[in-house]
């Protein structure tokens, strides 16, 4: 796998995230390929990848995304993007373009697009669901309360209308939540209702580790027992999948959410 993301000059979150699934997640066959390059222009407490001025889009980016999946036989294909506030549509034509390469290439293969939230315009949305994925997922990461600590720019309700927008077009819809940022039990179970009233059907949830000196600090360490109880919880609310352990993050056993 790094092999051929060498090759193809590309990225993965599973690497500029530092995520500690990578592994597990590869010999499975799922990849998760962050587009866009890897320059982020939002600047999140939480997250671990680079903010700055990111580079022009690379119009060939899409193809190589594609011939990636193909050479590594990636069976269900993740692509998630950095934030590109700088571009009129946030990049939602290179998403669609990305889609529709892995597709034809790879026809076999599912996707899910992890996207940002595009401002909240519906248009540049609509160019990712028009593209076909499997599953469409935008993450809330964290409860209403601390958005404006966890989130640069990003709002809580207007995460929830990104998904109520993509449900509503039939598409499955997927969010998740990182613990451990100082919310409250009854503000995880306020954001599981909340979920669920805009169509969520999968759900993520997992501990928020300092990826570095500079990100937020640990509040808390919630208990592997806390983790499976907060599953439990959630599968008795409603949610079709629910991932919930410590090390869960948003595409662990992405496969899964597919069927």
């Amino acid at each position: 796998m790094k092999g051929v993301l060498n090759e193809q000059h590309l990225h993965t979150i599973c690497e500029s995230g530092a995520c500690p699934n990578k592994g597990e997640c590869w010999s499975a066959g799922t990849a998760t390929f962050m587009i866009l390059g890897n320059i982020c222009t939002r600047n999140c407490g939480f997250c671990n990848v680079t903010t700055g001025k990111p580079l022009p889009p690379d119009p060939h980016e899409p193809m190589r995304v594609a011939e990636a999946a193909r050479k590594t036989n990636v069976k269900h294909c993740v692509i998630t993007s950095v934030d590109r506030d700088d571009l009129p549509d946030g990049g939602a034509g290179i998403w669609a373009e990305t889609i529709r390469a892995v597709k034809q290439l790879c026809p076999g293969t599912t996707i899910e697009a992890l996207i940002p939230d595009f401002k909240g315009r519906e248009k540049d949305i609509q160019k990712v669901i028009d593209a076909a994925p499997e599953v469409i997922s935008h993450n809330l990461e964290t409860v209403r309360r601390l958005t404006s600590q966890v989130r640069t720019f990003a709002k809580y309700e207007n995460s929830l209308e990104v998904l109520k927008y993509v449900a509503s077009k039939g598409i499955r819809i997927k969010s998740g939540i990182m613990l451990g940022l100082g919310e409250t039990e009854e503000e995880i179970l306020e954001t599981m209702d909340d979920l669920l009233a805009v169509g969520c059907e999968v759900l993520t949830i997992g501990q928020y580790l300092q990826p570095s000196a500079g990100n937020l600090r640990v509040q808390k360490y919630v208990t592997p027992e806390d983790f499976d109880r907060y599953g439990e919880i959630a599968r008795k609310k409603g949610f079709r999948f629910v991932e919930s352990a410590p090390l869960v993050r948003s595409s662990y056993r992405a496969e899964k959410h597919v069927k």
